[in-house]
């Protein structure tokens, strides 16, 4: 006979556990690793994806760990072997070699090399490789190869000639793409935006000083802080080359706009954006823009929500990336306790945006 310790290590009944039992119903292998679940009729513990014959729901509890479901006396299932290494793990670290060749490769390594390193074949390589990063293989090659020019082109007198190092094997099939890519063309990027006119203008509000930014494509900062000569100091540090110039009527029209949705949020600030940055942090900002005003949501949830459970530290860092605050709103994103922390323009701050988003 087995016996169950009646302090069992569970989460609360709550909508969370509907969603793993859910996971349970579906043999979801994208829950693996997220959390396991005992039987209380056999004492048996199994990973969300096992195969073994479905449990009745009311004899199933849920664990974070699987230490916690032995030290409540719960045994390891030998079928799908919680207590070990798992497949979404394995996976992960194959994914994670296979970045690395791309990242370290001069040329962009084929799907067929990657796959054989992989030692899979090329469909399942590539439908692996989307699960993990969310992108597929030539789309994180394609960033890969941007983020490789930007070292280069800070330290290149040659633009032509960073961007062989970076690794395209033609020049103009950069040009292309750069624009998108860098937010500006390759030489003004290099020169710290030489050539490029951002236009700003700063305010004040009830939170403090507020800096607005935009090059010809949209907004690339809004700022917030309790000096307004820091913020400026910030953008030129930002462009040190760039020709900064005072917003005209029209452009303090905008900021009035960001001012006011600061004071009494409405629904979205849906603003042109001009945002910079990896395959994996556009990812995390679009899941940022889909929160609706007055709700919250965990690093947790948005890992899930772009298909990468294992991701959280990586959103975190992604969220505390974003330089433009309440159009891509990373003061919605909490702790998984509901604490609120971790932000660019202070706690304080954040709350307060979520008081008066709620209060609307």
């Amino acid at each position: 006979m087995f016996e169950i310790s009646t302090d069992m290590n569970t989460t609360n009944p709550s909508s969370g556990d509907a969603e793993r039992w859910l996971a349970v119903e579906q043999r979801s292998e994208k829950a693996d690793g997220t959390f396991v679940y005992g039987v209380t009729t056999t004492g048996i513990y199994c990973r969300p994806s096992c195969g073994s014959k479905a449990a009745r729901r009311e004899n199933v509890v849920y664990f974070d760990d699987p230490s916690d479901a032995e030290k409540s006396g719960f045994r390891a299932c030998k079928r799908c072997r919680p207590n070990e290494q798992g497949q979404a793990v394995q996976r992960a670290e194959m994914i994670a070699h296979a970045c690395r060749m791309i990242e370290g490769a001069e040329e962009p390594p084929s799907l067929e090399v990657l796959a054989k390193a992989a030692g899979v074949s090329r469909y399942h390589f590539h439908r692996i490789f989307k699960s993990v990063t969310g992108v597929t293989p030539k789309a994180y090659a394609a960033a890969a190869r941007v983020k490789k020019l930007r070292g280069e082109l800070v330290g290149s007198a040659s633009v032509t000639r960073a961007i062989f190092d970076a690794g395209y094997n033609a020049s103009s099939r950069f040009y292309e793409e750069s624009t998108s890519r860098l937010g500006m063309r390759p030489k003004q990027f290099r020169d710290g935006g030489r050539d490029t006119q951002i236009k700003f203008a700063i305010g004040e509000c009830s939170l403090g000083s507020v800096l607005v930014a935009a090059t010809d494509k949209g907004v690339c900062a809004i700022d917030l802080g309790s000096d307004a000569a820091e913020l400026l100091a910030s953008l030129q540090d930002r462009f040190p080359q760039a020709d900064l110039i005072g917003g005209d009527e029209a452009f303090e029209r905008l900021v009035a706009r960001v001012i006011g949705y600061l004071e009494e949020p409405h629904g979205e600030l849906d603003l042109p954006l001009d945002i910079r940055g990896t395959a994996f942090q556009h990812q995390v900002w679009a899941a940022l823009r889909a929160i609706p005003a007055g709700k919250t949501v965990s690093y947790t949830d948005i890992a899930k929500a772009i298909g990468k459970p294992s991701a959280v530290r990586a959103v975190a860092q992604a969220c505390s990336a974003n330089r433009i605050a309440v159009a891509i709103p990373c003061h919605r994103v909490v702790r998984l306790d509901g604490d609120v922390s971790g932000y660019r323009w202070g706690v304080d701050r954040k709350r307060a945006l979520l008081s008066r988003e709620a209060a609307a």
